[in-house]
């Protein structure tokens, strides 16, 4: 064989082989949308207002885009997920330039507990702390900011809880 045919077939050989670990779907050895998920609303043991439906939002897209699991709206899912969002803390990370006590950036933090349980057996799946973050740069009106950061902190958490779920050693 000569050496111009040699190095075709030699570099399709390698990357037959380099990619032989790699498969598409689940990572966790089920096929996709084998079970379904139920998630509830999460109980706001805070303070601030519009967490849950945030939560809930984020959760339920991020299980979607996921697909290891079947999202269950019927109250049939063979997994069940409930919570409770547990403090939504808020940290200066930055100040202003000229002022050293007024806030420029700040962290905000959400801290949920997640449950998850078989349906039929009532076996815990998963129940830990999970938390999602986000930085915000405070404008003139931080209320207003801290809303339209709502979201990304929430997808932050779900990409996190879902995680957990999915790739979970249960």
């Amino acid at each position: 064989m000569s050496p111009a045919r040699a190095i075709p077939i030699l570099l399709l050989l390698f990357v037959l082989v380099g990619c032989a670990g790699y498969r598409l779907g689940p990572t966790n050895g089920n096929p996709a949308g084998a079970r379904s998920i139920q998630v509830a609303y999460f109980q706001n043991e805070t303070m601030e207002p519009r967490l849950s439906e945030a939560v809930l939002h984020a959760l339920r897209k991020r299980l979607q885009q996921d697909g290891t699991f079947r999202l269950a709206t019927q109250n049939d899912g063979d997994v069940i997920v409930t919570g409770a969002i547990l403090r939504y803390e808020r940290e200066a990370v930055s100040f202003q330039p000229a002022d050293v006590i007024t806030a420029r950036d700040y962290e905000i933090t959400l801290h949920c507990r997640v449950l998850a349980e078989e349906r039929g057996t009532g076996k815990v799946l998963l129940d830990r702390v999970v938390r999602g973050r986000t930085t915000l740069r405070v404008g003139a009106d931080q209320t207003s900011v801290e809303r339209q950061s709502l979201p990304v902190l929430a997808a932050d958490f779900a990409r996190n809880a879902v995680d957990l779920l999915v790739d979970g050693t249960w």
